[in-house]
């Protein structure tokens, strides 16, 4: 129990030896924070006092730097002021003389103005003097004369004019006849001349083909079993292959010469393989007309560089390169166009002008005839809108137009384009009248064929006596192939002139076509 006793004992005084403890401690850290918030408030005041001290002097100071600039700036503006007094008197005192120099003028305008109205009386008293005079003689010389004023001048005015009409007429018919003289005399030289200058060959187109064979045997590897190799050079290209007894050689036959080219290349590439049957035929056929389109574009081009003639467009260079198969009355187009050509250069030259742009207008003048077969109008308006669309100057434009007669020659270079076309078609051996209207004739036979529903192509043969024609099986059966050639027959007796007989030849094939693979 004392054991207890004895520490209870002892937890009660370690409790209150602990309260007195904490107390002594707060009482000592609060004695401490009031001494460290006296020293605080201390400080703040003395920092306090200083920045007002601080203040008051940055204030004593501002206020004298302010004082400062006012001082400068009103000094400045008094300048200012003082500058802009004296500008104000220097324009009042200008102003002031100028008042004075405008009254001093304007008193001598008045005098001047009293001069004049003086002189201006004293004429107007002369005048009314003279006038009297004046009609005191015409009465006199009326008097004399026996005519009045009237009639004496339109008696002088009718002598003087009958004599300056017969004079005029005079000069004119002199000068006319001078000039016509001169004209005539130069125009001779500068067509002699262009004509002796420009070289050009006499030799007109063919409408046949000869090409040569190695042997006779080749002969009957072309018309092939029954017929069928021939048949089918003869469809592809239509064109009237001719063989006869003439040793060694095969004669093609038809008026338009590209498919006649195309023909006689494929057979010569043909007969070079020696592999000759319907699918070979084909072959060969698409690349004669590959290369014969190749020929074309060259051709076109060696006429522009013969020519001379730069900036062309390339669609035109190939419309030039037709016209080396395109034939006018037996004269070859391209040729035809080359020669113009030259000769309106040369007639350009010998007038002092541009022979470039002549040249340029005589080389396309007759453009139009490489697409009149496809297109409907003459070939001046076909030429005229190719020339538009590919850009063509309207000199050039208006030679082609006028190149016939359709419109009137307005510029020298159309009119030298027309010399030089009707010399070149007027020359000896250039043209043939014959060959031209065969030529259309089976031009106009082909399209009367063409004409007709569910045509696919046709070609006029054995000169102008056959039309041979394929048709689209699709649209014409067996049973519409009979009607369609009395139809077309019936046309062809209708529309056309011809000699004896046409065999209108319809020719219908379907093929079936597929691939292993």
């Amino acid at each position: 129990m004392e054991i207890w006793l004895a520490i209870l004992l002892t937890v009660v005084v370690a409790i209150v030896t602990g309260v007195v403890c904490f107390l002594a401690g707060v009482s000592h850290r609060r004695k401490i924070a009031e001494a460290e918030i006296g020293s605080a408030e201390a400080e703040a005041k003395r920092i306090v006092e200083e920045a007002v001290k601080e203040a008051e002097a940055k204030k004593k100071e501002y206020v004298l730097e302010g004082k400062d600039e006012v001082h400068l700036f009103r000094t400045e503006t008094e300048k200012d002021l003082n500058a802009r007094r004296k500008e104000v008197q220097r324009q009042e005192r200008r102003v002031q003389q100028k008042e004075e120099t405008l009254d001093r003028k304007m008193d001598n305008l008045e005098k001047k103005e009293e001069n004049v109205s003086k002189k201006l009386k004293q004429a107007e008293d002369r005048l009314a003097e003279t006038e009297s005079i004046k009609k005191s003689e015409l009465e006199v010389l009326e008097k004399l004369s026996g005519f009045t004023s009237e009639q004496a001048k339109e008696y002088l005015l009718n002598n003087l004019e009958s004599e300056l009409t017969h004079e005029k007429a005079v000069r004119i018919l002199d000068y006319e006849q001078k000039l016509r003289d001169e004209c005539d005399k130069r125009a001779r030289n500068i067509i002699s001349l262009a004509i002796q200058r420009c070289a050009a060959d006499h030799v007109a187109e063919a409408a046949v083909s000869v090409v040569p064979l190695p042997s006779d045997e080749m002969k009957g590897r072309i018309i092939g079993r029954e017929g069928r190799n021939i048949r089918t050079i003869e469809t592809l290209t239509g064109v009237d292959l001719i063989i006869d007894d003439t040793p060694e050689a095969i004669t093609l036959s038809c008026f338009e010469p590209v498919r006649r080219e195309i023909a006689r290349v494929a057979l010569e590439k043909l007969i070079a393989d020696g592999r000759i049957h319907p699918a070979r035929i084909e072959e060969m056929i698409d690349k004669a007309r590959r290369e014969v389109e190749s020929i074309i574009k060259e051709e076109g081009e060696r006429a522009v560089l013969e020519v001379g003639v730069n900036g062309i467009h390339h669609e035109l260079i190939k419309l030039l390169g037709r016209l080396r198969y395109r034939t006018s009355y037996g004269q070859n187009v391209l040729n035809h166009s080359i020669e113009v050509a030259l000769l309106s250069g040369m007639i350009a030259s010998e007038l002092g002008m541009d022979p470039t742009l002549a040249k340029r207008a005589g080389l396309l003048h007759d453009i139009g005839k490489a697409l009149d077969h496809e297109i409907e109008g003459s070939h001046v308006e076909i030429g005229v809108d190719v020339a538009r669309k590919f850009k063509e100057s309207e000199q050039v434009v208006h030679a082609i137009h006028a190149h016939h007669g359709d419109i009137e020659a307005k510029t020298v270079v159309a009119c030298i384009v027309q010399a030089a076309d009707a010399i070149s078609a007027a020359r000896p051996g250039a043209r043939r009248e014959n060959l031209e209207n065969y030529i259309k004739r089976l031009q106009k036979l082909e399209e009367v064929a063409a004409s007709f529903e569910g045509v696919e192509r046709c070609y006029a043969i054995q000169a102008g006596r056959e039309v041979r024609i394929m048709v689209k099986p699709e649209i014409v059966n067996d049973e519409k192939m009979i009607p369609l050639a009395r139809e077309i027959c019936s046309k062809i007796e209708t529309d056309l002139d011809y000699p004896g007989q046409v065999k209108v030849n319809i020719i219908r094939e379907s093929r079936a076509v597929d691939y292993a693979k």
